[in-house]
């Protein structure tokens, strides 16, 4: 399967400044077979190490950080004469913080190797101010697979008009599209979900993955979180579905359950939201540039890693996305748009920094703000095919902004500066409004 990241993979080969890089990402989001991939697909040998399945490689690092005896010990742990035309993987390097250490010295020291690091983000987390060589690596996100992603695993002949707005011929085939969108509100994008529909077309065999790889992650809880703050974790892993389905879907301890007082629970969401299997929306009071400064910190929504897995965990049935109509994108209240939406947004734009915005009173709120190349773009999420928008037209009186972007089930349609953009292309919307 193609992932778009590897052009970013390429760019980072080619770079002069190059230095060992650190590959970030929630458990089987695909890392270590888009580590392998790039290698075959870019370098005469790979050199793979994973601490994981040989944890006595571990030795190899604890003699020291001597990279030409490192490298001579590598060649013969990994069967592979290591040069500098070698992708060197280290794998699973949670199980081993000298190795991570050690990216240090190769930056310093050997330049001309290319190397990888990549472990479950719940791991690497915990070795950062330990010997975390910061500032002597490059850092990659590998999320789930996108929208896009998806149809070049299951219906490639959409992805080239998609890529270039050929906006007329998408029209002709938007309900198509519709209906690949709600398969992949059932599947989303972790790799092993999407290729297991990709081959089978199951999507009861898709839930028997996601399930899988919920389990898991309840595994990791165990063994890389403290024993006393395990269970708030899963309270709030638990309850983040069902606050997204609220009419007012800010994350509040108190609906969690009775008596829940943030100061309990903090260090539990911190590990989530650093782990990646949450994603923090912090709301702005004002759309002003930076929208950092107006951030209100104790008020923010919470959302999942991946759509999927969404789906599975609040237990929506495969025949809901079997309907012939768009009532999948309402359940909820339209929480699993959003959650697209945000998904998109984050996977396809490297450089967007992302909010959401409403009147003190939440008398009106836009999804998102997003920032990006000295412009604040106001976004506002529809489920269905009815965009009147009460809260967008005030923002408009409020704020005047230049560009306005509503995302729906309808097609493309633009009046001056106020786009309308198919909620299945959201995550283009940098260039769309370029």
């Amino acid at each position: 399967m193609e992932r778009i990241v590897h052009k970013k993979l390429e760019a980072w080969k080619n770079s002069k400044n190059r230095k060992p890089l650190v590959l970030y990402g929630v458990r089987q989001v695909g890392k270590t077979w888009l580590m392998k991939e790039f290698g075959a697909k870019n370098y005469n040998n790979v050199a793979y190490i994973s601490f994981d399945i040989e944890p006595t490689l571990k030795n190899i690092f604890s003699k020291g950080f001597d990279i030409p005896r490192i490298l001579d010990e590598l060649s013969l742990a990994s069967g592979v004469k290591i040069g500098p035309e070698t992708l060197i993987i280290f794998d699973e390097v949670q199980e081993c913080p000298l190795a991570l250490t050690s990216l240090k010295y190769f930056y310093e020291n050997a330049p001309e190797y290319h190397v990888i690091a990549a472990g479950s983000l719940l791991g690497v987390m915990q070795l950062e101010g330990t010997g975390f060589p910061v500032g002597k690596v490059d850092m990659l996100t590998l999320y789930p697979m996108s929208f896009y992603e998806f149809i070049a695993a299951v219906d490639a002949r959409f992805l080239e008009i998609l890529q270039k707005h050929d906006w007329k011929t998408i029209s002709v085939f938007h309900d198509t599209l519709i209906g690949r969108l709600k398969q992949y509100f059932y599947t989303g994008g972790m790799p092993a979900a999407v290729k297991t529909y990709a081959e089978t077309r199951d999507l009861n065999e898709v839930r028997s993955v996601q399930t899988g790889i919920l389990n898991s992650y309840y595994a990791d809880f165990a063994k890389h979180i403290p024993s006393s703050t395990i269970a708030r974790v899963r309270d709030i892993w638990l309850s983040a579905p069902a606050q997204l389905a609220k009419d007012n879907k800010r994350f509040l301890y108190a609906d969690m359950k009775q008596g829940a007082r943030g100061r309990n629970y903090e260090m539990g969401l911190q590990w989530l939201h650093d782990s990646g299997l949450v994603k923090k929306l912090n709301r702005v009071s004002l759309p002003n540039m930076p929208l950092s400064a107006y951030i209100q910190q104790p008020i923010y929504k919470l959302y999942l890693c991946d759509i999927g897995l969404l789906s599975a965990q609040t237990g929506l049935d495969a025949k809901i996305y079997l309907d012939n109509d768009t009532k999948t994108f309402t359940h909820y209240k339209g929480s699993l748009a959003e959650q697209f939406a945000y998904q998109e947004l984050l996977a396809a734009n490297d450089d967007l920094f992302i909010y959401y915005w409403s009147t003190d009173k939440n008398t009106a709120e836009l999804e998102f703000l997003v920032q990006t190349q000295g412009k604040i773009i106001p976004i506002e999420v529809k489920s269905g095919t009815n965009t009147r928008s009460a809260s967008l037209s005030v923002y408009k009186e409020l704020f005047k902004p230049e560009i306005t972007v509503k995302t729906s089930l309808l097609p493309y349609s633009r009046n001056k500066s106020d786009y309308c953009i198919p909620l299945y292309m959201i995550g283009d919307i940098v260039k769309i409004v370029k």
